[in-house]
């Protein structure tokens, strides 16, 4: 039977709809992207006065700009030299920057604003680039340059911000009484250009400027020299560029010349001068029985000290650094400490006014946080709660009769014990302290009340040991052993055998230790050329010094018992001998002591020997010196934003989105073709089965 007319129709328009779906999903369009970024800096399209003017007058500068910019951190990045005592003012506006300078202008002088890369696009942040607006008040432009570091002498870290200057007047007092001819300050990396400078003979100096005089006027400022004169120039010089057919066929290399200014490798050593002024920087008595009292800077004897209103020369045990800045006194007598206020004049050298060495008396009055009528009366009342509390357990221990109980609870209260505090442990190697300490001085009774025993399948056998009080610090004490690796050890300690100044004494203690298998450590030689007697290698473990040996005269430092892991190598010309980094000082032109570092962390793994090369301490400038992995990304300064490398993303982008349009219009065009060769097959076996019936 032929369709019926409806339906026919029917199953015609259903076909059609399919088809002009599947055309519709065809012509879909992709959303808009917004078009590429824009990776151009911004252009200078005129200023008022021009760029590298001479003969001007006026003291408003205008730049005029293609583009919409910004102005980023200008008090930071933007720099007038010569310098200006009053701040300058600096204004943008739209495709403008205005400077005005409030300074009257110099005569036949070179004026540079220097942007640094503060300008940039106001969209996408391209910047200009190192930019310098220059003009002269005189006929010509000076334009030679000098350029370099500045790093902190005690580690290589750049010194962010610090302000860099040329005096043509070389005497040393310069630095001091003058403001500088021509300015400049450091980035992120330490590095600095000082532009517009007229040839001559210049020293140059860094000041982390706190006052704004331009010069060294407090010894607290960071500061740096250098102890050569300089000399600007510059020269013609060649670089190469390339231009290639496309990315694997090169078609030219051009030679380019250019202005290379010179000297551009300067590196300066900033550090802050050692305070001369002595003074009492902290004193406190945490309790009746301590005093603690430290000084500025260290000293070379012990300061006079005197009880003001008493004999108190046998009272006190006296605890005290190497380096006497820091004082501990335990008060012994109950006469003194229990006195509320105790006076103490205190004597010492230190440096006048004039600059001369002087002595220096300062009056102290030592008082507890809590009198001592106080402390009695909190003591009494907590005896009192405590006894009120026992008797009130042992009435309800009495009802209940329990006789256990009572037992414990009238038992003695144990007694309070010196704290022992064993400095070993297991696994340590032969280099770690043996030992034990203790929280307050005290009287060993006994000779004979430390053992030490090497463990044997558990049997104890005594060893032969050697114990001492530490020269420095009086509360530890050393033991000292024929220790040998892979060993286990026993210290024991008798009870009573130490008694504290307040007259404590310890229970009976024990403690086991071991020392590790020699295969567990590292070991490592560095090697040094043109070795000094003064040169000290130093190792860093994640950031902290490790350990410092000296170079032997044939020029290597060796390291033993190293704990397996990832070490930096420094060296320390210890000019004075006295194994620490000592700053420099610019009264008497003394530079800091040097500090140099090879720029490779390695990896000692247990059981191995690693051996460096010979290591020529001059031969990679300083700024390069510093590895990476001990900067820790903090001297890192934050990347732009490449919109170059946004553009290749956003056509990749695009291009993977075509891609994928293209396939998905190819899938529709498919299944519309299946859909109308589906239908048409079912017409086709209507139509023949419709055929008979009608003949």
């Amino acid at each position: 039977m032929k369709p019926s007319g409806p339906i026919r129709y029917l199953a015609g328009a259903v076909l059609t709809l399919l088809i002009s779906a599947a055309l519709w999903n065809c012509a879909a369009i992709g959303t808009p992207d917004g078009g590429p970024y824009d990776e151009e800096p911004p252009r200078i399209t005129g200023s008022n006065p021009s760029l590298e003017a001479t003969g001007v007058k006026s003291r408003k500068i205008t730049i005029d700009f293609n583009e919409f910019i910004k102005l980023e951190n200008a008090v930071e990045k933007v720099i007038v030299s010569p310098p200006q005592i009053e701040q300058p003012e600096i204004k943008v506006t739209g495709k403008k920057i205005q400077v005005e300078l409030f300074d009257s202008l110099k005569p036949q002088t070179t004026y540079s604003i220097d942007f640094a890369d503060g300008i940039k696009d106001n969209n996408e942040g391209n910047p200009l680039g190192d930019f310098c607006f220059r003009f002269s008040t005189g006929s010509s432009i000076d334009s030679l340059e000098v350029s370099g570091y500045v790093l902190d002498a005690q580690n290589l870290t750049p010194v962010k911000g610090i302000t860099v200057g040329l005096h043509s007047d070389l005497s040393d007092s310069a630095f001091t009484t003058k403001p500088f001819e021509r300015v400049s300050r450091t980035d992120e990396s330490g590095h600095f250009t000082v532009r517009g400078i007229a040839e001559g003979r210049y020293r140059i100096y860094a000041v982390m400027d706190m006052d704004g005089t331009f010069g060294y006027s407090s010894p607290s400022e960071q500061i740096a020299w250098s102890d050569s004169i300089i000399v600007p120039y510059a020269e013609t010089a060649y670089r190469t560029d390339s231009i290639w057919n496309d990315d694997k066929t090169l078609d030219t290399v051009l030679t380019i010349p250019y202005t290379a200014f010179y000297p551009n490798d300067i590196h300066l050593l900033a550090f802050t001068a050692r305070q001369t002024e002595q003074y009492i920087k902290t004193y406190s008595r945490s309790s009746h029985e301590k005093i603690d009292v430290s000084f500025a800077l260290p000293m070379d004897s012990l300061p006079g000290v005197e009880c003001i209103g008493s004999d108190w020369s046998q009272s006190y045990i006296l605890q005290y650094t190497a380096s006497y800045d820091s004082l501990t006194f335990w008060l012994t007598d109950t006469l003194v400490y229990y006195q509320d206020t105790l006076a103490l004049a205190f004597t010492y050298p230190t440096i006048g006014t004039d600059g001369k060495d002087s002595i220096a008396c300062d009056t102290l009055q030592f008082i507890p946080k809590k009198s001592r009528k106080s402390i009695v009366a909190a003591q009494e009342k907590a005896r009192k709660e405590k006894q009120e509390e026992k008797e009130k357990q042992l009435r309800k221990l009495q009802k209940d009769n329990d006789s256990i109980g009572i037992a414990k609870l009238l038992a003695p209260a144990p007694e309070k014990l010196l704290a022992v505090k064993f400095t070993s442990g297991n696994d340590i190697s032969p280099y770690d302290p043996i030992g034990f300490s203790f929280e307050e001085p005290v009287t060993l009774l006994s000779d004979t009340a430390v053992h030490v025993y090497r463990m044997k399948d558990s049997i104890e056998v005594p060893i032969p040991f050697e114990l001492e009080q530490d020269s420095i610090d009086i509360l530890k004490y050393h033991v000292w052993g024929e220790w040998k690796p892979e060993e286990k050890y026993l210290m024991r300690i008798d009870s009573a055998s130490f008694q504290g100044i307040w007259g404590l004494h310890n229970g009976k203690e024990e403690n086991n230790f071991s020392f590790a298998p020699l295969s567990k450590f590292s070991t490592m030689t560095v090697h040094v050329s043109n070795p000094k007697p003064e040169y000290l290698v130093g190792l860093y473990e994640s950031g902290q010094l490790s350990g410092m040996e000296h170079v032997d005269s044939e020029g290597s430092a060796d390291f033993y018992f190293l704990t397996p892991g990832k070490f930096n190598v420094t060296l320390l010309d210890d000019r004075n001998g006295n194994g620490v980094w000592d700053t420099g000082d610019y009264l008497s032109k003394t530079q800091p002591e040097g500090v140099y570092f090879i720029n490779k962390e390695f990896t000692l793994k247990a059981d191995w020997y690693h051996e460096t090369e010979w290591w020529n301490i001059d031969e990679v400038p300083l700024s390069k010196q510093r590895p990476a992995s001990m900067s820790k990304g903090k001297e890192q300064q934050k990347p732009r934003v490449d919109t170059h490398k946004k553009n290749v993303e956003r056509l990749e982008k695009k291009a993977s989105q075509i891609n994928a349009e293209k396939k998905k219009k190819e899938r529709q065009k498919q299944r519309a073709a299946e859909r109308r060769e589906r239908f048409q097959e079912i017409f086709r076996k209507q139509d023949s089965a419709s055929t008979p019936q009608e003949n």
